[in-house]
């Protein structure tokens, strides 16, 4: 979850919390150009099929599509350009060795505005097996159904 309460919620990977289980979570900033800025604004982007890698000591976003913007002319940006996550430098050493040693994976869950700033929450996480999702569909479902006949009892109750 983002640190600042005020902070604007640009794109939630939804996906990634069914696909994924998520250990850790991190704050990172990432390096944009200017028609990225304006787009990310509009909620232009996506973040389906998107991951982070790291490489030569720097963490980069691969796949993240940002549109690009209406009224920008040849400076435009590439849509899914690989775009570097700017971390502290014991927290890039930390996700490699963890990522190289236990065979997880690094996945971008949010992107959102803090103080003017675009920032990105990133997830160590493992990826769930096919009963691991059944699992978990069936206790939601179960609880909706709890939830829903609790307020029907309320209801008649009053």
């Amino acid at each position: 979850m983002p640190k600042n309460e005020n902070a604007k919620i640009v794109i939630d990977n939804r996906k990634a919390r069914h696909d994924y289980t998520f250990l850790e979570t991190f704050e990172a900033g990432i390096e944009l150009r200017g028609t990225e800025v304006k787009s990310l604004r509009n909620n232009r982007a996506n973040l389906q099929d998107s991951f982070a890698k790291i490489e030569n000591g720097e963490a980069v976003l691969y796949n993240m599509h940002i549109s690009p913007y209406e009224h920008g002319n040849r400076s435009n940006h590439e849509p899914t350009r690989p775009r570097r996550l700017l971390l502290h430098k014991n927290e890039i050493n930390r996700l490699y060795a963890k990522v190289k040693e236990k065979g997880l994976t690094l996945v971008p869950t949010k992107v959102y505005f803090t103080h003017g700033l675009a920032k990105v929450e990133i997830a160590l996480a493992q990826g769930k097996k096919l009963y691991d999702k059944r699992d978990a569909l069936a206790a939601k479902e179960s609880k909706r159904e709890i939830d829903r006949a609790f307020k029907e009892k309320q209801r008649l109750g009053n």
